[in-house]
């Protein structure tokens, strides 16, 4: 497992001059892992989109290292898997063409095409939907389409991953996917979990209460 800390320093965040977190300081680092809690609207996903570069802070700073090697903003996505309700996928593609756009983009384009499809394929099965990967987006069911963002989050490997929410619209089978992707994330890098559902919450040794930082 390589050594892997995100540094927390201060974190505010507000819109409109409407406070949504403040002060929150954290060190997450690699063999644990973290659920963030809090009651809808409280600021979770705020707080994940923060930490994973997706939008800044309005005060305070946080620093991604990796091997002890500082890991720049703009780099962050090459180390981290997202799942969450607000990455969006391409209707009027299919299933691998989009894991095929989104493989490119974080490989640089640099794998080759036996190799990409291979993993691509590799993934598909695992999160079950090998079968529908020729369907066009749009006519996936949103557990389907939950089940596809799964799968993009794990193609590159990540270091980190984050989850926010990730059971939403996922049926037992998917719901076992979670609990089982999580526990391999566990064993290989740094797991964040956004959630509120009980059974997730315990996938998780730390519980972060977002609410503490209001």
């Amino acid at each position: 497992m390589h050594s892997i800390e995100i540094k927390c320093e201060n974190l505010s965040k507000s819109f409109s001059g409407k406070n949504i977190f403040k002060g929150f300081s954290y060190n997450f680092t690699s063999g644990s892992s973290a659920v963030i809690t809090g009651r809808n609207g409280s600021g979770k996903s705020t707080l994940v989109k923060v930490i994973s570069n997706l939008i800044q802070p309005s005060k305070g700073s946080i620093s991604v290292k990796i091997k002890d090697k500082q890991i720049p903003g703009t780099d962050y996505f090459r180390y981290t898997g997202l799942v969450s309700p607000y990455l969006n996928l391409y209707d009027e593609l299919t299933g691998f063409e989009n894991l095929t756009f989104f493989y490119e983009l974080k490989s640089d384009g640099k794998s080759a095409g036996s190799e990409k499809n291979e993993k691509i394929d590799f993934y598909l099965n695992k999160v079950n939907m090998y079968e529908r990967r020729n369907d066009v987006i749009r006519t996936y069911s949103t557990g389907m389409k939950q089940k596809l963002k799964i799968a993009f989050a794990l193609m590159n490997q990540p270091e980190i991953l984050i989850l926010d929410e990730p059971g939403s619209n996922l049926d037992k089978e998917g719901k076992d996917l979670i609990k089982n992707v999580c526990d391999e994330q566990k064993e290989k890098g740094l797991l964040i979990l956004a959630t509120n559902n009980e059974r997730e919450k315990e996938y998780c040794s730390e519980v972060i209460n977002i609410e503490d930082y209001k």
